[in-house]
């Protein structure tokens, strides 16, 4: 798709998100920025995404029969699914009747929505390196499972859940019911199963920011023709996590040469077997040279906001691109960090005190998303900074989210 036609027009180039959060919204706005028709789906109204789109609308993205009544009546070239919870199969069924093109691909799409498909794929069929693991039905399989090999500590996750929601740690006995009860609270749709990972004693975590889209020659793949695609890498992102949630990240994370050249391999083989164009984000996890699979997001990743700052193109223009045809340029322009700045109120319609001060700190800059509704854990914005070296970029955006207060109006 290398021709773009004007939005609002008969020519236009439709692109529907489907989930509008802060990671959308900036994709939205690349799109845009390409002459691209956008159209931002999402559960609840106002969105991030839905305040910036051309489209805004609002549907249970789960609900199968809401779906495809939704791409049929807008008739969008690609669809961009940007969360888990969605019915794949329609994406499935639609795209292989030729309606609409799935970003990456519907059966990526499906694989990814939850930790059992993508897991066994690299695991199973890959045989990447991984945690050991089981899936659980119950409280009692979750027991067995420990009890069975994979031991003290280990993390619990519900198959299907984002930005580390239901996600804990296990130390001992005392903490299964618990860390049960959390993951089936925390996962995106009802289900009561979840993956119980061995804990890998890793000295640190990466995000491998990886890019496949049109060589230079700019030939789209189409399905089923061997395009010409091109696998391109970010430079790495490393980042901290409280509870499964990324609260800081960084680029770039140093790593001996082994094991980045082996963290590559593996982004490669696993995006290689999903296919399509596009941005994945992988994580893994990294000991001296070892390293291991950990999960992968077919779409920008939370931690990769820190690649506004950081990069030449952002990962949301990557994506954009990428998925348009257009080349892409993976270059690091400078070190950078970025720091969460949580919501800290339940309330609606907050206002931010100290946006100001904020911006004071030197080589800073903000992302407010325009959620509608603030709780105190959730993420309602991004401080970025840049440096000369990535110690002094951390303390910058650690230092500019501090001063930002979201309060109830």
């Amino acid at each position: 798709m290398t021709t773009i036609g004007t939005p609002l027009s008969p020519h236009a180039t439709k692109v529907m998100l489907l989930g509008a959060g802060e990671l959308g919204k900036e994709v939205l706005i690349a799109l845009q920025r390409l002459g691209v028709e956008t159209i931002a789906v999402d559960r609840y109204a106002h969105a991030p995404g839905q305040q910036v789109a051309h489209h805004a609308r609002t549907i249970v993205m789960s609900d199968a029969a809401q779906l495809k009544a939704l791409i049929e009546a807008e008739r969008p070239h690609l669809v961009v699914p940007e969360i888990e919870a969605i019915a794949t199969p329609v994406l499935q069924e639609l795209e292989a009747a030729g309606v609409v093109r799935v970003i990456p691909t519907a059966r990526a799409a499906r694989l990814t929505m939850d930790r059992e498909g993508i897991r066994r794929l690299a695991a199973e069929t890959l045989g990447l390196p991984t945690s050991p693991y089981r899936f659980c039905d119950s409280l009692a399989e979750l027991q067995a499972a420990i009890d069975g090999g994979i031991g003290y500590p280990c993390i619990v996750k519900p198959v299907m859940s984002s930005s580390g929601k239901g996600q804990s740690k296990i130390d001992g006995p005392a903490d299964v019911a618990k860390a049960w009860d959390y993951a089936m609270a925390g996962g995106r749709v009802n289900q009561t199963r979840v993956i119980v990972e061995g804990f890998i004693d890793f000295d640190y975590e990466i995000t491998l920011l990886t890019v496949r889209a049109p060589n230079a020659s700019g030939a789209p793949e189409a399905p089923g023709a061997g395009g010409q695609i091109a696998t391109q890498f970010c430079a790495p992102i490393g980042h901290v996590q409280v509870a499964g949630d990324y609260v800081e990240s960084w680029q770039p994370h140093p790593m001996p040469p082994a094991a980045l050249d082996k963290a590559q391999q593996i982004a490669r083989a696993v995006t290689d077997n999903l296919g399509g164009q596009g941005i994945f984000g992988v994580e893994l996890f990294v000991k001296g040279e070892q390293v291991w699979f950990s999960e992968v997001s077919p779409r920008p990743h939370d931690t990769g906001m820190v690649t506004m700052i950081t990069q030449w193109q952002s990962e949301f223009e990557l994506h954009a691109r990428a998925i348009l045809g257009l080349p892409v340029d993976t270059s690091l322009r400078n070190p950078g960090a970025s720091a969460v700045i949580y919501g800290g109120v339940e309330a609606r319609g907050v206002v931010f005190d100290g946006v100001a001060e904020a911006l004071a700190v030197p080589g800073t800059d903000l992302r407010l998303f325009g959620k509608p509704e603030s709780f105190a854990k959730r993420r309602m914005g991004v401080a970025l900074a840049r440096a000369d070296d990535v110690a002094t970029a951390r303390s910058r955006a650690q230092l500019a989210a501090s001063k930002v207060r979201p309060r109830a109006a």
